[in-house]
């Protein structure tokens, strides 16, 4: 199954990467994620191990762990799914169409799969459009959680 989003981050290419790479904020904007927490000694680069106390329908069901198995910052991130869901999720930052150095377009997809014949699939295929409505609703949190303050 593969859901793909995008938005338009009203801050720089290195400060959108900023935010998203700091791990243990991820649920302040991620709708499906309840806590994260950095496994691995080193924060930033190849082969960070996170794990992901994840909520289903709202209620926290099980940890992920998820591996970054591509690093280039401050444009691209791949992580890798490393539990019973596998695949990867995929972060993007680049200039907006309008070339405005102080807007970045953020694009995420996630290509996942679960290793349980037929079942899994089928899951997945359930739960494709909650995924895509919580990733729509990710995007516009972390949208308005980098707006500048108007105060």
């Amino acid at each position: 199954m593969r859901v793909t989003g995008s938005v338009v981050l009203p801050v720089p290419v290195a400060e959108a990467w900023e935010a998203l790479s700091r791990w243990e904020e991820q649920p302040r904007w991620m709708r499906d994620a309840d806590a994260v927490e950095v496994l691995t000694g080193h924060r930033t680069g190849l082969e960070v191990r996170i794990a992901v106390r994840t909520r289903v329908l709202g209620i926290p069901a099980f940890t992920e762990v998820l591996e970054v198995v591509r690093w280039d910052p401050p444009h691209r991130m791949r992580l890798a799914h490393r539990g019973f869901v596998r695949g990867y999720g995929e972060w993007t930052l680049r200039d907006p169409v309008a070339g405005d150095p102080r807007r970045t377009l953020f694009i995420w997809t996630e290509d996942l799969d679960i290793d349980v014949p037929v079942i899994g699939r089928l899951a997945l295929g359930a739960y494709g459009p909650v995924m895509a409505l919580l990733m729509r609703g990710s995007l516009r949190n972390l949208q308005r959680l980098l707006a500048p303050s108007t105060t």
